[in-house]
């Protein structure tokens, strides 16, 4: 029943997007041309995910039948909804004409107008086009995003200490090498004393990080070092396992990259980073998610740790901030996240405007937030999934500053 309901919506949504090309052209080839590259799209869309494979998860194939169904979907749904609102103005202007002008029912149906068509067509291009630039550009739109914390009780040897972030990198969407190699050099040049990543190596299968592994083994290793954890989508969760032993072993082999690409994972632990006597805390938790996996053990990762220590938390989740952490009596400094790669959509001008509709399911969505002093850093995001593409909200390296004293208003 909900199939059919789907496909009834879905016939409205083409018949009035067919009726606003039909208002503004008469010409039989461009509307013969309108619905075979339509029915064609949407046979393409119906093979794609009927070729769905569980065991598989998402590949290059399933990645892109989302981005032409988006394609196909949200600028029609556009122009459906714009004829829509034309139709109760028809329908309202019918009655009027009825009892006012003619006792004809057909006389009395105004006709639809060629410019709220042509209007309905200008709309939907915004979003066709910048669908097509995300999935063509958008999502290699690498941008380093810069912010300075101030700490009071930061120790002094670490007045200046910079850190680069990454994180959900989903290894197993890549199509461009070169895109990824430059994202790497942007990585390098920002010479941090420290880099963490923060979880989503991989879609779900370890081996989609093994065209990449010499790829990100390049990131350079500071003084501070590599450290990283795990996210929700490293615990091959969402397909299908032939067995448990598969799915196990896929983890181990997930948990191995991190050590083939240099970096240090931790897994409900911490370290201590030292600079000469002074030294601060880098604590990692497993994924703990409202909605997802919950692995991550805080109480355990902090073992040893007093309150007064300077800490960082890598935590994959941002949820996990806002449920656990950002309260927490323990005073957790600085915590960074990703997760919610900012839904890949969404509109950002720096000063004026930063929305996205992720912002609906998570407080604490992308950028930096802050409770009592207490800070949490969300990143956008490196790579992509689902929709293979991203527009507004562009792929990110973050490079946060860390300094002595108080902040200054």
């Amino acid at each position: 029943m909900r199939l059919v309901f789907i496909g009834v919506i879905l016939l409205l949504i083409e018949l009035y997007a067919f009726q606003a090309v039909k208002t503004i052209t008469r010409e039989r080839w461009i509307l013969i041309a309108y619905q075979v590259v339509s029915f064609l799209a949407f046979a393409y869309i119906l093979y794609g995910f009927s070729q769905f494979d569980r065991k598989v998860g998402q590949n290059a194939h399933s990645l892109y039948t989302i981005g032409l169904l988006l394609l196909m979907l949200v600028p029609k749904l556009l122009i459906a909804v714009i004829l829509l609102g034309e139709d109760f103005f028809r329908m309202f202007a019918t009655i009027i004409n009825y009892f006012t002008q003619t006792d004809s029912i057909a006389e009395s149906i105004p006709g639809r107008r060629k410019f709220i068509s042509q209007i309905a067509l200008g709309i939907a291009a915004i979003p066709l086009t910048s669908l097509l630039y995300g999935m063509t550009k958008g999502k290699y739109n690498f941008k380093v995003i810069r912010q300075t914390l101030f700490f009071a009780d930061l120790p002094d040897s670490f007045d200046g200490m910079t850190i680069t972030q990454i994180s959900d990198v989903h290894s197993g969407s890549f199509d461009n090498p070169e895109r990824i190699e430059y994202a790497i050099d942007l990585v390098n040049q920002q010479k941090s004393d420290l880099v963490l990543f923060t979880g989503d190596i991989v879609n779900t299968h370890a081996t989609e990080m093994h065209p990449w592994i010499d790829t990100f083994r390049k990131i350079e290793t500071p003084k501070f070092g590599k450290y990283s954890v795990l996210g929700n989508h490293d615990y091959g969760e969402y397909v299908e396992w032939p067995s448990k032993a598969a799915k196990d072993q896929n983890f181990e082999d997930i948990k191995d990259l991190h050590r083939q690409i240099d970096f240090k994972l931790l897994m409900n632990e911490h370290v201590k980073i030292k600079h000469g006597e002074e030294e601060i805390a880098l604590i990692g938790v497993e994924n703990w998610g409202v909605k997802f996996k919950q692995a991550g053990d805080l109480v355990k990762a902090s073992q040893g740790l007093k309150k007064e220590d300077f800490k960082i938390l890598m935590s994959h989740d941002p949820s996990h901030w806002d449920a656990e952490v950002q309260h927490h009596e323990n005073n957790y400094h600085l915590t960074l996240s990703g997760h919610t790669h900012g839904l890949q959509f969404g509109i950002e001008i720096p000063g004026l405007i930063r929305w996205s509709p992720v912002q609906y399911v998570y407080k604490q969505w992308a950028g930096m937030y802050e409770n009592l002093g207490r800070y949490i850093y969300v990143n956008r995001g490196f790579g992509f999934h689902a929709y293979p593409g991203r527009v507004g909200i562009w792929p990110e390296i973050t490079v946060i500053q860390l300094k002595k004293g108080e902040r200054i208003a």
